[in-house]
C-alpha cells in the first residue's frame, strides 16, 4: 500500500492505494498543535478499513505546510546571520519596490533576521571568483561569540559572490560547527546562483525553518515506527516532484510550497489521461485558493516566488511583499480566500472576505468547535449549497441554526441585508478574489483564459468554480473524482525530482559552447549521483540585456544551432508572454538548470474508473432510474432573478452520462459541487463532472 497525506490549514487528507488498485479515503480536521497527530489518526482509519497492517506499508508521500507555517506564523528558530563587511542591511534594502504604490499605511513584514542578529565579517570575493580581501577569522570568531550570547539556534550565512567561490563561505561553516551545535546553512549550498537580495533571502529563510522541519520530520518518523510503519517518507516539493525525507529536513526551503504543488502534478497527469492538455487549475482548500495554469501539457515552473505576502506570485515584476525565495517552484497564484475565511463589515460599510482564516481550530461557527466569526462555509450553508447533515460523509455535522444567528448578527444586521442576500455577496466576493489569482497565471501572463478548461478540486473549488468560470468566460468547466482529496492523490503521482543551477551570466554572441558543456556536465554528474538513471531536462534563463527579469527555455540537446535557436526562442516566448520583442537589442543567458526525474507512477485510478465513495443514502438505484426525479432536493440561493430555487441533489455517480440542466448539487464524500441555473452537467468515463457553464 502507498498512502499520500496532504496537511492543509483546515483540514488533512489521506489517499491510499491498495495493492489490487483500490482506494482508501479518509479526511479529517489538521491538529496545528501536532500535525502528526492527525496524519498518524487518518492511516490508522485506512488501515483498518483495508484490514491491513503497518508492514504492508510501502511508501508514504506527504505534502506539508510546515515550513509555510512556520514563516506566516513567525514560529521559525532564532536566526543569525554573517555576512560581508557592508552588506548587513541587504535583507531590508531590497529591491526598493512595494506592492501597494500608493498605500501609505503600507509596511514591510519584518526581516526574519533582527538587525542586531546580522554580523559583518572582513573579506571580498570578487565576480570573478578572486579573493580580493582574505577572510579574517577573528571577525568570525567575535560574530560566533556573539550570536552564542544572543542565544541563536541557526545561522546564515551568505558572503557577496560566493555562489563562484565558496571557500570564506565554507571555512566560516567549519568554524560554526566546531563551535557549537546550532545549525548552519551556507548560500554556496543553498542557493549557488547570482542576485546578493535573492540569495541572502533564501539562505535566511531556509535557516529560519530548518530546526522547525527536522523537528516536525523526526517526531513524524518517530510516530510513524511507533504504528508499524518503516516505509521510506518522502516530502513533495515546491517544484512538483517528491524527494526524500532526509534531502528536505536539510534544505527545507525546497519545500514551503510543498502542498499546491501536488495538486498541479496531479491536474498535468489528469490531463494526459483524458486528453485535454491546456487546463487552468482551481485549488480551493479551507484556508487559500491556488490557480496554476497547464499549456500543452506541461506543468509550469517559475525560478523564484515570495511567501507572506497578500496575493503569492510566482516570478512576478511586483511581488507580493513577502519574503524571497529562489528555488525552482510550480508557477501558481495564491491568495487567501478558503471555506475558513472570515467574513467582516469594514468601517466603510464594505463586506470583507479573508484573507485570515478560522483555520480547523475552532473553524467555522457550523462545525460547532467553538468558532464565532461568521466564514464562507457558513455563507455558503446559508445559501443552501452545503448538506446541513454535514460533511465528510456525516462525520463532520453543520449547525444550520448557529451558523445563521451569528451571519445576522455580525454580517447581514450591518449591512441591512438579508442573511441569503448577505451571503450571496460572500460567496461571490471570494470569488472575485480568486478570478484576480486566475488572471494572474494566465491573462497577465499573455494566455487567453478563455481557450482553457478550469479544473476546479479542493474542498471548496467545486462550489464557486462555475460562477469564476462565467466571469472569465471560460467555457467548462471539470470536477475530478474524489476533488477535496485531489492534491494527496497527486501525492501518488509524483516521481523523485532534483534541480541544480549554475550562473553564466553572458551575452549569447560571447557565450562559450565548451563552457556550457563543462557546467550542465558537472550538474548532470551530481544529479545521477542522487538519482541514477534519471531523465535529464537542461534549460536556461535569458534575457535583454538591462532586464532584471528572465524566462526560462529549454536547451535542446546537441542541436547544430544552440545559440541561435535559444535566441530565437527566447524573442518568441518574449513576445507571447509581454507582447513585444526587440530583435537588435542583445540578448544574454543568466544562468543554466538541470532538472532530473524519475518516472512518475500513473495517477491512482481503478480500472472502471475511481472508486466513489458517496454519501449514505445517495447509491445508484435509491433515488429512481430518473436521477433528475429524485425526491432528494433542497432549497438552494441562486439570486436575481430565480432566487430560493428547489435543487435536486444527486451523487456523482447519479450523475447521466448526457448533459442535463441545472440547477443541480451535487455530493461527494469530500466536496459539494454546484451547477447554477443556466448549466448543463454530464458524467464522462473518467468519473469526472463535467458543466458546459453556458
Amino acid at each position: 500500500m502507498r498512502i499520500g497525506i496532504d496537511i492543509g490549514g483546515t483540514f488533512t487528507d489521506i489517499v491510499a492505494v491498495r495493492p489490487d488498485g483500490h482506494f482508501e479515503r479518509y479526511k479529517l480536521l489538521s491538529t496545528p498543535d501536532d500535525y502528526g497527530r492527525a496524519i498518524l489518526q487518518g492511516i490508522r482509519q485506512v488501515l483498518d478499513t483495508a484490514g491491513l497492517s503497518g508492514s504492508d506499508v510501502k511508501g508514504l508521500i506527504h505534502g506539508t505546510t510546515v515550513a509555510t507555517n512556520a514563516i506566516l506564523s513567525e514560529t521559525g528558530a532564532r536566526t543569525g546571520l554573517i555576512t560581508t563587511r557592508g552588506f548587513r542591511d541587504v535583507l531590508e534594502i531590497g529591491r526598493l519596490r512595494t506592492p501597494r504604490l500608493y498605500d501609505l499605511s503600507y509596511e514591510k513584514p519584518k526581516p526574519l533576521v533582527p538587525r542586531r542578529f546580522r554580523l559583518e565579517v572582513t573579506e571580498r570575493v570578487a565576480a570573478d571568483g578572486t579573493a580580493q580581501v582574505p577572510l579574517d577569522e577573528k571577525d568570525v570568531q567575535v560574530a560566533i561569540e556573539r550570536l552564542k550570547a544572543e542565544g541563536i539556534e541557526s545561522v546564515a550565512v551568505c558572503l557577496l559572490n560566493a555562489y563562484v567561490n565558496p571557500a570564506h563561505e565554507q571555512r566560516i561553516g567549519e568554524m560554526l560547527r566546531d563551535a557549537g551545535s546550532w545549525f548552519v546553512t551556507l548560500s554556496s549550498e543553498v542557493l549557488p546562483e547570482i542576485r546578493e537580495y535573492e540569495r541572502t533571502s533564501t539562505t535566511v529563510v531556509n535557516a529560519y525553518i530548518l530546526p522547525v522541519v527536522q523537528t516536525y520530520l523526526r517526531g513524524l518518523r518517530e510516530k510513524l515506527r511507533g504504528a508499524g510503519i518503516d516505509a521510506p517518507l518522502r516530502i513533495m516539493q515546491s517544484a512538483g516532484g517528491i524527494t526524500d525525507a532526509e534531502v528536505a529536513a536539510e534544505r527545507p526551503v525546497q519545500i514551503v510550497e510543498s502542498g499546491p504543488a501536488a495538486g498541479v502534478v496531479a491536474a498535468a497527469a489528469l490531463g494526459r489521461r483524458i486528453g485535454c492538455p491546456d487546463m487552468i487549475t482551481l485549488d480551493m482548500g479551507g484556508t487559500t485558493a491556488k490557480a496554476s495554469l497547464i499549456e500543452e501539457g506541461r506543468i509550469p515552473r517559475a525560478a523564484d516566488y515570495e511567501v507572506g505576502g497578500g496575493i503569492s506570485l510566482a516570478g512576478r515584476l511586483l511581488g507580493s511583499g513577502g519574503y524571497p525565495i529562489r528555488v525552482p517552484c510550480i508557477d501558481l497564484a495564491e491568495i487567501g480566500a478558503g471555506g475558513g475565511s472570515l467574513l467582516r463589515v469594514d468601517p466603510g460599510g464594505a463586506l470583507q472576505v479573508g484573507p485570515d482564516s478560522a483555520g480547523a481550530d475552532p473553524g467555522p461557527v457550523c462545525y460547532g468547535r467553538g468558532g464565532t466569526q461568521p466564514t464562507l462555509t457558513d455563507a455558503n450553508l446559508l445559501l443552501g449549497y452545503l448538506n446541513p447533515a454535514g460533511l465528510a460523509g456525516g462525520a463532520l455535522p453543520l449547525d444550520l441554526e448557529s451558523a445563521r444567528r451569528c451571519f445576522e448578527e455580525a454580517v447581514a444586521g450591518p449591512l441591512r441585508l438579508s442573511a441569503e442576500e448577505a451571503a450571496l455577496g460572500a460567496h461571490r466576493i471570494a470569488g472575485a478574489r480568486m478570478v484576480r489569482a486566475v488572471r494572474a497565471v494566465s491573462a497577465e501572463r499573455g494566455r487567453d483564459p478563455r481557450k482553457f478548461i478550469l479544473l476546479a478540486f479542493g474542498g471548496n473549488g467545486p462550489l464557486h468554480a462555475v460562477d469564476m468560470a462565467r466571469t472569465l468566460e471560460i467555457p467548462q468547466v471539470l470536477v475530478p473524482p474524489s476533488p477535496g482529496l485531489f492534491s494527496a492523490v497527486g501525492l501518488l503521482a509524483a516521481g523523485l525530482q532534483r534541480d541544480l543551477v549554475r550562473t553564466c551570466l553572458r551575452r549569447i554572441q560571447r557565450l562559450d559552447l565548451e563552457q556550457v558543456r563543462a557546467l550542465f556536465g558537472d550538474m548532470e554528474q551530481e544529479a545521477l549521483r542522487f538519482l541514477p538513471g534519471a531523465r535529464l531536462e537542461r534549460s536556461a534563463d535569458l534575457r535583454y540585456v538591462g532586464q532584471s527579469y528572465e524566462l526560462n527555455l529549454p536547451v535542446p540537446d546537441g542541436a547544430a544551432d544552440l545559440l541561435g535557436g535559444l535566441r530565437a526562442a527566447f524573442e518568441a516566448e518574449h513576445e507571447r508572454t509581454y507582447g513585444h520583442r526587440a530583435e537588435t537589442d542583445p540578448v544574454e543567458v543568466v544562468a543554466l538548470r538541470l532538472r532530473a526525474a524519475l518516472p512518475a507512477p500513473d495517477l491512482p485510478m481503478e480500472k472502471n474508473g475511481p472508486l466513489p465513495q458517496p454519501l449514505p443514502g445517495t447509491e445508484r438505484g435509491e433515488r429512481g432510474d430518473n436521477p433528475l426525479s429524485s425526491p432528494l432536493s433542497r432549497r438552494a440561493y441562486f439570486g436575481a432573478p430565480t432566487g430560493w430555487v428547489e435543487t435536486p441533489v444527486l451523487s456523482r455517480e447519479g450523475l447521466p452520462s448526457d448533459f442535463a440542466p441545472g440547477p443541480m448539487i451535487v455530493e461527494d464524500y469530500d466536496a459539494t459541487t454546484v451547477v447554477p441555473p443556466g448549466a448543463k452537467v454530464r458524467l464522462d468515463e473518467w468519473g469526472d463532472i463535467v458543466i458546459e457553464v453556458g
